[in-house]
């Protein structure tokens, strides 16, 4: 199993609380690897919003060529940070030569586009960049997005934090997911690590996605273009929030009757009985096999851990106005808010869906059986 941490705060906060919370989880990861995704930046990033910021490895080389690839299509360093380490990483920790954050002004030319236009932009040029990177193998392009940061790295999360020295100011974050990662696959990949990430969308996953074929087969038959590189079966479900939320227009309440809809004889007693039939039979390819226990991110900051049927994978989000976090185990949640009334905290059970907004005063539940807020 892996371990997933994640937290929202009114008060901008360092990677290490997130790596510390992992930490103390860590017999339910093995050490392999970690992976952080930053929102709602502080520090440097505060005053550039709307500044796409890239995420990656890179080589002298692949350096070199991201800097003649970027130059040519326009975009001009805004600000940047990047990472050198030493040629003798810690064991455990394979060899890089920069760990680059790089925010972008944007082309003069792309001044005016429609806000999908853009998005579809920002998408395609990452995706330009990860071929480039898979050709000769001297870049890692995690994240070409505004106000959003991923590092990711193999090793344990304590040492690879303390390696990259992650408590630096110029990653402060209010929105803070991690995973420790417990190898399953034979290599690791780092595109394989969660978090995943697309168009503002966010997910990480602890569990085994036995559906994955027929989801990504349906995915990939959308004619999206940003629905595709799969490594890791987990991808998919950030992929299906992404299509639930921006192609179907539905909201974060519906994402649970998509991946785990409800059984025949509940949905007939439904008040949206109709709908979530004809949604269920739409995207039944969609259905998820667990066990899984999903924690993610929507594009307003809004944080949310679902479960799927088996129940198999723990989770549980507590906190306190201001600040609330979501874990694989309750030690996670004490480490980062110790502060709290925990006889407030909630384990999601297979119905539910528990959502932190974005105004951070309180823990949402939302249950399969309640009305659907339905797109009018």
């Amino acid at each position: 199993m892996c371990r997933l941490f994640a937290i929202s705060s009114e008060e901008p906060l360092s990677p290490m609380v997130a790596v510390n919370a992992l930490n103390v989880m860590r017999e339910g990861h093995d050490g392999s690897g970690v992976g952080l995704f930053l929102r709602d930046l502080a520090g440097p990033f505060e005053e550039m919003k709307d500044a796409p910021i890239l995420s990656g490895i890179f080589t002298d080389e692949g350096l070199k060529r991201l800097d003649r690839f970027m130059m040519d299509i326009g975009f001009m360093t805004k600000y940047k940070i990047s990472i050198k380490v030493p040629k003798a990483p810690p064991p455990g920790v394979p060899p890089r030569d920069i760990y680059l954050i790089r925010a972008y002004e944007y082309p003069e030319e792309w001044d005016g586009l429609a806000t999908e236009a853009l998005y579809a932009r920002l998408l395609t040029i990452r995706m330009q960049l990860r071929r480039m990177g898979e050709e000769k193998n001297d870049m890692i392009v995690f994240s070409f997005w505004p106000d959003v940061i991923m590092i990711k790295e193999i090793g344990d999360p304590i040492t690879v934090a303390e390696y990259l020295k992650l408590d630096r100011k110029e990653l402060m974050a209010r929105v803070i997911m991690a995973q420790g990662r417990q190898n399953t696959n034979y290599a690791i990949n780092l595109y394989a690590c969660h978090p995943f990430f697309i168009q503002g969308y966010s997910t990480m996953t602890n569990g085994e996605n036995t559906a994955f074929v027929p989801i990504r087969e349906y995915l990939t038959s959308r004619g999206f273009p940003g629905y595709s590189g799969y490594q890791s079966d987990s991808e998919v479900f950030t992929h299906i929030l992404h299509y639930t939320l921006t192609r179907l227009g539905l909201g974060l309440e519906a994402y649970k009757h998509v991946v785990t809809p409800l059984q025949d004889d509940a949905i007939r007693s439904h008040p949206n009985a109709e709908f979530l039939t004809q949604l269920k039979h739409c995207c039944h390819r969609l259905i998820i096999d667990g066990p899984n226990c999903v924690i993610g991110c929507l594009p307003d900051h809004s944080l949310f851990m679902v479960q799927d049927r088996k129940k198999l994978r723990p989770g549980v989000v507590g906190g306190r106005r201001g600040q609330f976090a979501f874990a694989s185990e309750i030690c996670g949640l004490d480490a980062a808010i110790p502060a709290r009334d925990k006889n407030l905290d909630f384990q999601p059970m297979h119905l539910d869906t528990a959502i932190v907004g974005p105004q951070r005063q309180e823990v949402r539940i939302c249950s399969q059986t309640d009305p659907l807020p339905l797109p009018h």
